[in-house]
């Protein structure tokens, strides 16, 4: 696919993702959805990726939807384009398009981080909340405001929101619809860090370098879906059986003995395994999809 509304690049096994339409903010469209899947595709199949990192082209990260269409925006008879085209749930029902991006980062095996630069707003802000660490600048805002719109909680921020940031201030932050600065974002434990605006892209690569120079691709990939399908499982029994069978696969591959290997040698590891190749069937799917 070509990108007219995203950027995409690759360097030193870190892939960067940048919202795209600066003039505009950054608005969310069907164009942009569809190309930030397909940069999730591309991360994905790419073994040279460790890392992603995602931010926004000029003083925006994203300020939502873009509601140039007026009233009838999220109207599927009068926009279609703003759902998730012919991906339908199984009553027929059209899936929320910010719900296929967010599932999709979700689905990512490689860690993301949020490096949030200026405005994120409505699906701005939703589409953050399945990337694992979210970096503000000290400029950044943020913005739940559905029920400003009058419309729901979308891209299955009902599930994310109050598991990042507990239900009270979850409901506090959707219920008013306020934009709030970084400062608030980090108390609420939204961000996990606000830095000074020239800083933001730095301490994103910072982090995003400590994963790709230091950790095992497999591993780290195994990780993230334990960690998220843990956040469902029943009871700790769930979490237990998932990380046995992890741990008896992986127990006696390659990554673990230059894991091993490289630490009693006081040297740097060089893990051999790849995700597109190695990862083992018994990772936990996340997030499956069920019966509607």
């Amino acid at each position: 696919m070509e990108y007219q509304e995203i950027g995409y690049q690759v360097e030193d096994g870190i892939a960067t993702i940048t919202l795209n339409r600066p003039e505009q903010l950054n608005a969310y469209t069907n164009r942009m959805r569809l190309e930030t899947l397909d940069a999730f595709d591309r991360i994905d199949a790419d073994d040279a990726v460790r890392v992603v990192v995602v931010t926004g082209a000029g003083r925006a990260f994203c300020a939502g939807a873009d509601l140039s269409a007026g009233a009838g925006t999220f109207d599927y008879d009068k926009a279609p384009e703003m759902f998730g085209g012919d991906d339908l749930l199984a009553d027929g029902t059209p899936r929320d398009g910010g719900g296929t991006v967010v599932l999709r980062t979700a689905r990512c095996l490689k860690p993301v981080i949020g490096a949030i630069n200026g405005a994120a707003v409505g699906v701005g802000a939703t589409m953050t909340l399945p990337m694992d660490v979210r970096i503000a600048s000290e400029k950044a805002r943020f913005g739940f405001v559905f029920a400003r719109r009058g419309i729901v909680t979308e891209a299955a921020s009902s599930w994310y929101l109050p598991r990042v940031v507990g239900i009270s201030q979850a409901m506090e932050w959707a219920m008013t619809g306020r934009v709030f600065p970084a400062s608030e974002a980090l108390e609420g434990r939204l961000v996990s860090k606000v830095v000074p605006h020239e800083e933001l892209l730095p301490a994103a690569y910072a982090l995003a370098r400590e994963v790709a120079d230091n950790t095992s691709a497999v591993a780290v990939a195994a990780i993230r879906r334990l960690m998220y399908a843990g956040l469902s499982a029943e009871t700790p029994w769930q979490a237990h059986a998932n990380d046995s069978r992890l741990m008896t696969v992986l127990g006696a591959a390659p990554d673990v003995a230059e894991g091993i290997e490289s630490f009693l040698a006081k040297r740097p590891p060089v893990f051999p395994m790849s995700v597109s190749k190695d990862l083992p069937d018994v990772v936990p799917d996340f997030p499956r999809r069920l019966e509607d």
